[in-house]
């Protein structure tokens, strides 16, 4: 999780200078962060999950821990975020070629213009260095490629509240767990683990209704008024 966090923040420096926005692109960046905050610190219970997890007598609580952890947990919540993050960046390589495209057209009508014409262009043409803002009344494509973004999201969370509710808390719902006949195992600290699996749910569940109004917002807005 340390290499995540380290690996994008470079990632969100170079968002944050980019050229281009778009509706909402402050707050899709802000819940990425919030969700990778809480994602670290629900992590922390289960960092020894191995060696919380004992049972009595001379049972090898290994083959016992296999059994009952037998799906994945840090790795398919890692590898779900990342997934989430990239349905941010590809709005936001979407974004960069529509500003690329814009700037090889005006380089080419700046080319077949005349010397006046030209320095006209020149003079009139914009800050290349300044933010530009897409018009998602203007492009349709833009605005269907924007909502797809923001569907691959809620299925990327919803997902991720499957894994946590259907794989993950029912692992720690037993205590004590029956291994084999006179075996029994328990997890230690189990209610702190499954408070983090509840926090986890709460914030991607949160994240879904703000992506699904959104969504809904967006299509009546940008397809509906016009």
């Amino acid at each position: 999780m340390a290499a995540i966090v380290t690996g994008l923040i470079p990632i969100l420096r170079t968002a944050v200078d980019a050229t281009a926005s778009y509706k909402a692109r402050t707050m899709w960046f802000g819940l990425l962060c919030v969700r990778l905050v809480i994602l670290f610190l629900g992590e922390l219970p289960f960092t020894k999950l191995d060696a919380d997890f004992s049972c009595n007598g001379t049972a090898d609580s290994r083959q016992c821990f296999n059994r009952h952890f037998h799906k994945p947990m840090m790795m398919a919540w890692n590898f779900i975020f990342v997934l989430v993050v990239l349905t941010v960046l590809l709005m936001e390589l979407f974004t960069s070629h529509l500003l690329s495209a814009a700037q090889k057209r005006r380089s080419r009508a700046a080319a077949v213009a005349a010397d006046v014409e030209l320095e006209q262009a020149r003079a009139a043409a914009p800050d290349p260095n300044v933010r530009s803002f897409i018009d998602l009344h203007k492009d349709r494509g833009a605005l269907a490629f924007y909502l797809l973004s923001i569907v691959l999201r809620i299925a990327a969370e919803a997902c991720f509240m499957y894994v946590l509710l259907s794989w993950n808390l029912p692992a720690l719902g037993s205590d004590p767990y029956r291994c084999s006949p006179g075996v029994f195992c328990v997890v230690r600290a189990a209610p702190e683990k499954r408070m983090s699996i509840y926090a986890l749910s709460s914030i991607s569940g949160l994240i879904i209704v703000c992506s699904v109004l959104f969504c809904l917002y967006s299509i009546a807005h940008y397809l509906c008024l016009l």
